[in-house]
Formats: structure tokens, C-alpha cells, sequence
């Protein structure tokens, strides 16, 4: 079983932090942390708890199999539930549009 590597964890959530253009005040405090563990979670100076994750998680609107997603074994899996939760977010109309370009891309 090989480690857990929480440098990639680190730098996906803050791939993700930046891709929403939320600062990392505002995820430290909607995660009940200071700013500056968000700082030192993303540059790997501390490993995330599981607790923490799961509200950074929140306070970001992305899931822990995203972020978690290279930790797996059997990517497809955590890849199909990652969509699945996605589509769960879409109205029927954009379902529909999504189910129509799926046979494009295959």
C-alpha cells in the first residue's frame, strides 16, 4: 500500500480555491480554521485531517473524491461518482443536453 500524498492534495485544493476565485480567508472560515492552515495545507507544510478536508471540501462546493481522486485505485469508479454527483446538480434541460453529447464523445 503506498502513502498517502498529501503534497497533491494540498496543490488540488488550491487548484480548485483558485479556479473558483474563493481567497484562502474565505475558505478558513467557512472551514473553522485560520488562514493561515489553509496556507500551510497548500503548501504542504501540515497533513489535512479528514475533518478539516471534509469542510474545506464544503466551503469550496467540490467533493473529497475530486480532490482525493489520484489516491484511488480504480479511478473509473471514483470518476463515474464524480459525474454522477455533478449531474445530480444539473436541472432535467441541461441533463438532457448532457446525455445528447455523450454518444459525440465516445
Amino acid at each position: 500500500m503506498s502513502e498517502i500524498d498529501f503534497k497533491h492534495i494540498g496543490e488540488r485544493l488550491k487548484e480548485i480555491r483558485l479556479s473558483k476565485n474563493l481567497t484562502q480567508e474565505y475558505v478558513a472560515n467557512l472551514s473553522d480554521v485560520n488562514t493561515s492552515h489553509i496556507s500551510n495545507i497548500e503548501n504542504n507544510r501540515v497533513k489535512i485531517s479528514l475533518s478539516t478536508l471534509i469542510h474545506v471540501c464544503n466551503a469550496m462546493n467540490t467533493t473529497v473524491d475530486y480532490v482525493l481522486l489520484d489516491e484511488y485505485n480504480n479511478v473509473s469508479s471514483a470518476l463515474d461518482l464524480l459525474i454522477l454527483n455533478q449531474l445530480r446538480e444539473c436541472d432535467e434541460e441541461t441533463k438532457e443536453r448532457v446525455l445528447k453529447i455523450i454518444p459525440i464523445l465516445k
